[in-house]
């Protein structure tokens, strides 16, 4: 990626027992533009190719903390995070809020959203003075559903995803180099090889995962802790939560994805999955 001449990566004195700091992760300078699309995409190079790789690797036993680090300073102001205000969003909007408070975070809001998901944003913005942007479809609900004769969702939820998210995604994205995703490994098959630092292909930008290696565990530890703010639906059985229409609580047993478009052969919305 030629975004100028390459730094020196920082030289850290680790002892062989401890786990890679971000620091040792390649940064560059500002200057110079890297290549592009006309409408502001990020090219992949084999230098951007081998600079992702390199850095997936020396940060794939780094802490959340120290790979958003590593994030901001090397793409910031062209880095953004997507958030459902699920518990893994939480936890990294609470990180950022320390690191990295200018963050612009934005939602998808596909019209379906739950109350009490709305609800969360605003508590963002009380407690952390992070405003979320929401970021809609062109149409209203009651303009899609008229366009389509009915809810999409209860006959083509993937059309439903692509048309009230990925296109809305697609549009949010453009400018940025980076965006930072919320996923962990062991949620579903779909994640589980999810890098560390990795290419977003669907969306044309280097996709960066700080809690890949966490388990839901850790993530509920670290909101007990930090007394982080989450939806109350996870207290009613809701592991996972999106649109109202296409959620529901789990059962004793299930993947806690199981509850996501429950009657389809489908536990994603297409954000995630190449």
């Amino acid at each position: 990626m030629s975004a100028g001449p390459s730094l020196p990566m920082l030289r850290v004195v680790v002892p062989p027992d401890e786990r890679p700091r971000a620091d040792q992760a390649e940064r560059k300078t500002d200057a110079g533009s890297p290549p592009q699309t006309e409408d502001g995409r990020l090219i992949l190079t084999p230098e951007l190719t081998e600079e992702i790789e390199r850095s997936s690797a020396l940060l794939e036993l780094a802490e959340p903390q120290d790979i958003l680090r590593w994030t901001t300073e090397r793409f910031a102001p062209r880095f953004t995070m997507a958030t459902a205000f699920g518990p893994e969003g939480m936890v990294l909007i609470h990180m950022l809020a320390e690191i990295a408070p200018q963050t612009p975070i934005f939602n998808l809001d596909t019209g379906y959203q739950f109350a009490e998901t709305l609800e969360l944003r605003e508590e963002v913005k009380r407690r952390y003075g992070i405003a979320v942007e929401l970021k809609q479809p062109e149409t209203t609900v009651a303009e899609f559903e008229a366009q389509h004769g009915g809810p999409l969702y209860k006959t083509q939820p993937d059309q439903c995803c692509f048309d009230r998210k990925i296109k809305v995604l697609n549009k949010a994205v453009l400018g940025y180099h980076a965006w930072a995703s919320a996923i962990r490994r062991d949620q579903s098959p779909d994640r589980a090889k999810a890098p560390i630092v990795g290419w977003d292909k669907k969306f044309g930008l280097v996709k960066v995962s700080p809690l890949a290696n966490w388990t839901k565990k850790q993530v509920w530890g670290m909101i007990t802790k930090y007394d982080i703010p989450y939806n109350p639906l996870h207290d009613q059985g809701y592991t996972s939560i999106g649109c109202w229409p296409c959620t529901r609580a789990v059962l004793a047993g299930e993947d806690e994805r199981a509850g996501r478009w429950s009657g389809f052969a489908k536990t994603e919305c297409g954000l995630h999955t190449q």
